[in-house]
């Protein structure tokens, strides 16, 4: 027989930029979401990501990749600025 992964897959999860990351795989994602993005829906089997502040789980929210993406530009631009 051969070799087989218990369970289901790992999450891809990371922290990057003081944010913990985790990418969620269309067959993962069973609820409907709000994007605070863009304050549109992701609905279920959507490819996404679920992003929270290092330290602080409560904030957790699910993102549209592109919309994070976006998000996570315009905070990396006010860390620029800061400096």
């Amino acid at each position: 027989m051969p070799w087989a992964p218990a369970g289901p897959p790992a999450a891809v999860e990371w922290l990057e930029e003081g944010w913990h990351l985790r990418l969620v795989q269309p067959y993962q994602a069973r609820k409907m979401y709000r994007c605070p993005g863009c304050d549109h829906e992701i609905f279920p089997g959507t490819l996404h990501v679920v992003a929270w502040p290092d330290g602080d789980p409560e904030e957790r929210r699910h993102w549209h990749r592109p919309c994070w993406r976006r998000h996570a530009a315009e905070l990396a631009r006010r860390r620029e600025r800061r400096r």
